[in-house]
């Protein structure tokens, strides 16, 4: 197996050529390390050669995985959010790509009234239209950022965020992404709001994501290889039912949910 060093500096000299081919600077661009199903030894491991940023998939895995991890990554929820986790996930995470409606970002915001939290948060657009994908339409983008500036007080959003449909050719992916750069342009005008952020690109399509302007590229196998096949167990706690990814590590503690 390859050093994770060996294949993190590989990775790195992509998107530094394509920030070059883009006339960008590589300092805009992060890694979000995806360990969704591998084990804590994995987020150790990447924090050890470098990455700061770990993405999740799960609020459950994510709540185990950090306790059992090293202190100092930062945790970014880039799976679906089920209102009924949002607490945990405010507990658990910097930042959360993933609110798709306003009624989700409606719960965020009184959870945080209630808990004291500040999130900052990432709208998805299913730039796509695919109907598998979930996210908020297009069109739909620009009066959720007009709710948060003029009805969330501890919301705070950073971007967008997009996943583009799967295809073997990375140079299928940039019409998807261009959109969502040219949406987000164009909110910013109109409303003269800062969105920062975008979140785009996947281990298939990284180095177009960043041709187009991505900031945050999400990237797990490309990292760490195939991800462990998981099983499933299913607790019971307060009423709450989830599920917990399990695979060739140990499972943490049971986490109560109590949202």
């Amino acid at each position: 197996m390859r050093d994770l060093g060996d294949i993190l500096a590989e990775v790195r000299g992509k998107i530094a050529a394509a920030c070059e081919r883009a006339g960008r600077d590589p300092g805009e661009v992060e890694i979000v390390a995806v360990t969704k199903t591998h084990g804590e030894d994995v987020v150790r491991e990447a924090w050890e050669a470098g990455l700061r940023i770990v993405g999740e998939n799960k609020v459950q895995e994510a709540m185990w995985k950090k306790e059992a991890s090293p202190a100092g990554p930062s945790w970014h929820l880039i799976g679906h959010l089920q209102g009924n986790k949002v607490r945990n996930a405010l507990a658990t995470f910097d930042f959360i790509h993933s609110v798709d409606s306003v009624k989700l970002l409606d719960r965020i915001e009184a959870v945080s009234e209630n808990c004291g939290f500040m999130p900052h948060v990432l709208l998805e657009v299913n730039v796509s239209g695919e109907k598998s994908k979930s996210g908020m339409r297009p069109d739909d983008v620009a009066a959720a950022v007009s709710h948060i500036v003029g009805n969330c007080r501890r919301i705070t959003v950073e971007g967008l965020m997009t996943m583009a449909p799967f295809s073997a050719d990375r140079e299928d992916a940039r019409p998807y992404f261009r959109r969502l750069r040219q949406l987000r342009d164009e909110i910013e005008d109109r409303l003269q709001v800062g969105l920062p952020r975008l979140s785009m690109g996947m281990s298939g399509d990284y180095e177009t994501a960043v041709e187009e302007g991505a900031t945050w590229v999400r990237l797990g196998t490309v990292l760490f290889g195939e991800r462990p096949k998981a099983k499933t167990r299913r607790a019971v706690s307060d009423g709450d039912e989830m599920d917990f990814g399990l695979d060739s590590y140990s499972a943490g503690p049971v986490v109560r949910v109590y949202d």
